[in-house]
C-alpha cells in the first residue's frame, strides 16, 4: 500500500521520535511512504522509513529535487506549493496524520473530501478522524484498510 504522512515542516523531539518510529513499522511491513519530502514530520518518517529499509516518495512544494530531505528516494517536483497536498492525499491509499498545524488540517480536509481514511496520532480532534494512541493501533488499522482493498 501507498501510505500517506502529513504532519507539521516543524516539530518537538518528541513528535520526531514518533513520526520515525511510525516509519520504521510502515517500511517493515513493506508499505511505501508518501510524503511532502521537505522536513519536520516529513524528514523524521522518512528516515524511519530508511533505516527499516523502505520506500519513500516526495511530493515536493518547489521547483527542484534538490529541495528534498536527504531519505526521500523518489522526488517528484511539482512546482506548486501547498498544491501539492492534493496530489499526496490522492496518491495515498491511506493518509496518516501526525501532529501539524493549518497545513495538516487542510491535507485532512482534502482526504475526507475524497473519502479517504485519515488515522489521527497527537493531531486535529475533528470528525471523521480513526483518532489512535499508539503505534500497534496505527499498525491494526493499516491492516484493516488492506484487507479491504
Amino acid at each position: 500500500m501507498l501510505i500517506g504522512i502529513i504532519g507539521g515542516s516543524k516539530c518537538n523531539k518528541k513528535t520526531k521520535k514518533l513520526a520515525e518510529e511510525v516509519g520504521s513499522e510502515i517500511a517493515k511491513r513493506r508499505h511505501t511512504l508518501v510524503c511532502g519530502g521537505m522536513g519536520g514530520v516529513m524528514e523524521a518518517v522518512c528516515r524511519g522509513a530508511k533505516k527499516s529499509g523502505g520506500l519513500t516518495i516526495g511530493i515536493l512544494p518547489g521547483k527542484s529535487k534538490e529541495d528534498a530531505n536527504k531519505y526521500i528516494d523518489i522526488p517528484i517536483i511539482t512546482a506548486m506549493s501547498h498544491a501539492r497536498n492534493a496530489i499526496i492525499v490522492r496518491t495515498a491509499d491511506i493518509v496518516i496524520a501526525i501532529s501539524g498545524s493549518y497545513g495538516t488540517l487542510s491535507e485532512i480536509g482534502l482526504a475526507k473530501s475524497i473519502d479517504k481514511k485519515v488515522i489521527g496520532l497527537n493531531t486535529w480532534d475533528i470528525p471523521g478522524i480513526k483518532k489512535i494512541d499508539s503505534i500497534k493501533q496505527m499498525i491494526e488499522e493499516i491492516e484493516k484498510a488492506g484487507d479491504r482493498e
